[in-house]
């Protein structure tokens, strides 16, 4: 009976001691993972609070894929980032460029490659967390400290919860532009802007164009084109953006029109597809840089939206003033001026409405192919 009552008050007391034991111990298991959980509710709550306040909007469309072309605007003056899904901004946040000595560089880039976690092979292996390279020299968007000033080697630093946000959105192609001053996407109509080739039956000789029926005639046309240099393959193949139900991926292309070289280049997911020559009338008068891009197409597919970034070149010393502030309405207005003074060949504008989609562009400068576009890259117009 002893024997029984002690095992009794063993087991008793073994059961208190495991209840007042159990609390302490999961919270050693346990509390670590649940504090990191809410800490790290706490810096998102908070981080999107204050990114509210600088300018991040409809932070909802940051967590989704787009569903239209995106752009990326970077004002060095301003130290900051804008993000166009389809032409309306839809989120902004500072950013660090380079210093004096390693500027930052001008112009038009798009995203050539994307890794979480990079490390420079220029600078001491320093990290460069979702890096987004835009030039194979050594430029990138990534995550990095802000001091509220420039202070980078020449990338662009953004803050790690905007960058973490970007990386997912962006994709190879997406157009980077990087300007002096703060600009905007506007929407521009112009005759001399390319549109899709309709899809028909017939062709129609009174209007003196060709249609496509299908891509067997797409072969037919492109097979007997005169403008390719260097690509024949990649023509005859091409089928056009508006054939509905295509199976096949569609591809956004790049025009660039060049005053320095009087030549119309076209690539197409980063593959150099021809180039033709062209005609601009007062070949001497300068025309800027402007990026002009396709958004949705409209009319069951026979039109396109268009938008343009006029980019404002920065003074030299021989110059003197600094240019004067441009009102809004009169990006699209000089825009088009430059358009109507471009004249390209027929059939080179054919090929191209047969090959545009959402997405493609097409951009018109003053300078030439730079240094840094080549394979595996779209065109790199550097404007300083």
């Amino acid at each position: 009976m002893m024997r029984f009552v002690r095992a009794l008050l063993l087991a008793a007391l073994a059961i208190c001691m495991l209840s007042a034991w159990t609390p302490s111990h999961a919270r050693s298991l346990f509390w670590p993972q649940f504090r990191f959980r809410w800490d790290d509710h706490q810096f998102r709550h908070k981080h999107q609070h204050r990114q509210t306040k600088s300018d991040l909007t409809k932070k909802s469309q940051l967590q989704t894929p787009p569903q239209a072309p995106l752009q990326i605007i970077i004002s060095i003056a301003d130290q900051r980032i804008s993000l166009y899904e389809n032409g309306t901004l839809i989120a902004r946040s500072s950013v660090s460029t380079g210093v004096e000595g390693h500027p930052t560089p001008l112009g038009v880039f798009s995203v050539l490659s994307k890794e979480k976690w990079h490390r420079s092979n220029i600078y001491s292996a320093a990290p460069m967390p979702y890096m987004q390279r835009l030039t194979w020299s050594g430029i990138a968007l990534h995550a990095g400290d802000l001091p509220g000033r420039p202070a980078s080697h020449g990338c662009i630093r953004v803050t790690k919860d905007f960058a973490i946000r970007l990386w997912h959105l962006t994709k190879r192609g997406t157009r980077v532009i990087i300007a002096h001053e703060d600009i905007r996407p506007v929407e521009i109509a112009n005759p001399q802007l390319f549109v899709p080739k309709p899809r028909v039956t017939a062709a129609t000789p009174e209007s003196g164009t060709t249609t496509l029926a299908s891509s067997d005639s797409v072969t037919a046309a492109t097979a007997h084109a005169p403008l390719i240099s260097n690509s024949d393959g990649d023509a005859k193949t091409a089928k056009p953006a508006s054939v509905a139900g295509s199976p096949q991926k569609m591809v956004p292309i790049s025009v660039f029109v060049s005053r320095q070289s009087s030549k119309l280049y076209v690539r197409k997911g980063f593959t150099p597809l021809f180039d033709v020559p062209i005609n601009i009338r007062n070949p001497a008068e300068p025309m800027g840089t402007h990026v002009f891009s396709a958004m949705e197409f409209q009319n069951e597919g026979t039109a396109v939206r268009w938008t343009v970034v006029s980019i404002p070149e920065k003074s030299s010393p021989n110059q003197g003033n600094p240019p004067r502030p441009r009102k809004t309405p009169a990006v699209p207005e000089k825009a088009s001026t430059v358009l109507e003074r471009i004249e390209i060949p027929h059939d080179a504008v054919d090929r191209i409405s047969e090959l545009l989609t959402p997405g493609s562009s097409l951009i018109i400068s003053d300078y030439g192919i730079s240094h840094e576009t080549g394979r595996d890259t779209d065109f790199i117009v550097l404007t300083h």
